[in-house]
């Protein structure tokens, strides 16, 4: 068999989707994406295609080390996720060529379903409570927020306040009848960090995400020591040479590679598989689409210590299409109780409608995240 095509297709809300064909007529799928920099990652996968245009795509490994080591200069957000959707759709193709799921390929189930979350609150959160009880008559119990809205690297006591209301309004409508994790979304600078932090801890969230940035890893030991609740950290990690620094550092307690930001299946098995060697959970970071959330699902289910997925479903991001609007087969990601089963199918799991992503192409997203700034004018992190 031998790789003869690579297209890609440019579809709202802010997806790419690859599809990389044959020529026995199998065709695998992926999504190589950075939100906002679709089509720098675009030109990326067509770039990288020369390494891949003729070859046999069963070589994953030896695909992948070409990718990754051929051009010199290597990762970063943009060449990470070019090279991740395109080993998607390898492994895509592979499980459909010999009839199994991704997952059988990669040693078999270590679980029958994954537990998911769901998004509420949007940029600015707010409605945070009704939202969590719209979701909770579906039967989610665990959700994640954005926990702040801008904050100055020293901010007044009263950005504090107004964060730690919004946590305490949940405990307060809901009990302990939700879990939920909070985002910082790289918004919250090393200095307020830790009173953020401790000002949180009574209200019990199962997790802190992006406490600080990633360039300032340093700190997440230093911030762990000051505060009962597990930090998480990893969608702006690109390798497992960045998780490296990350573990040996130590302060996270769970790792969220993004499948379509970290090369992918293949890099994130090894990532997943050193964060189990440092007692470290995995939940990867997907608020992606279909192809991104199946990937993402492989490796959850073989990873011992995975314990939660992101996924998009009415995520605030979802304008003009939703996770499921380009599947065919949209009952194998039915979430019941907030699981997802094992995808039945092959490859990686998903029946892609490519005539409505082939008129989702026409009209192509221009998707850009807001650019905030604070009160004297300075850009401030969304």
């Amino acid at each position: 068999m031998k790789i003869t095509r690579l297209t890609t297709y440019h579809a709202a809300p802010r997806w790419l989707f690859l599809k990389v064909e044959t020529d026995e007529g199998i065709t695998g799928w992926g999504e190589p994406v950075i939100e906002g920099k679709a089509r720098s990652v675009e030109a990326a996968v067509h770039e990288l295609s020369q390494y891949v245009i003729g070859q046999d795509p069963a070589r994953i490994n030896d695909l992948w080390q070409t990718l990754y080591r051929g051009g010199f200069y290597r990762g970063g957000a943009i060449l990470m996720s070019a090279i991740a959707g395109i080993d998607q759709a390898l492994w895509d193709i592979k499980g459909k060529a010999l009839g199994v799921p991704v997952y059988q390929l990669l040693g078999g189930l270590v679980r029958d379903r994954m537990k998911t979350y769901r998004w509420v609150g949007g940029d600015r959160p707010a409605d945070i409570v009704a939202q969590m009880q719209a979701h909770q008559a579906l039967g989610y119990d665990t959700f994640k927020l954005n926990g702040t809205e801008e904050m100055r690297l020293i901010d007044s006591p009263r950005a504090v306040d107004a964060a730690v209301a919004k946590i305490a309004g949940i405990r307060a409508a809901l009990g302990d009848t939700v879990d939920f994790g909070i985002d910082f979304h790289g918004r919250v600078g090393v200095p307020m960090a830790k009173t953020l932090l401790r000002e949180l801890e009574p209200y019990r969230p199962l997790f802190v995400e992006e406490p600080v940035l990633a360039e300032h890893y340093e700190h997440y030991a230093r911030l762990a020591d000051t505060t009962s609740i597990p930090l998480a950290a990893g969608e702006r990690m690109y390798s497992r040479f960045e998780f490296k620094h990350v573990l040996a550092q130590g302060g996270l307690a769970m790792l969220q590679p993004d499948l379509s930001h970290a090369g992918g299946i293949t890099e994130c098995l090894k990532i997943a598989a050193m964060a189990e060697a440092h007692d470290v959970a995995l939940a990867p970071h997907c608020p992606l689409g279909p192809v991104a959330l199946a990937a993402c699902l492989q490796v959850d289910l073989v990873s011992h210590n995975a314990v939660l997925q992101e996924q998009s479903i009415g995520i605030h991001y979802n304008q003009g299409a939703d996770l499921l609007d380009y599947l065919i087969n949209k009952e194998d990601f039915a979430c019941v109780d907030g699981y997802i089963a094992a995808l039945p199918k092959p490859g990686l799991g998903v029946e892609i409608d490519e005539e409505r992503l082939i008129h989702a192409n026409r009209t192509p997203p221009d998707w850009a995240n807001p650019l905030w700034r604070h009160a004297d004018g300075s850009v401030a992190e969304w």
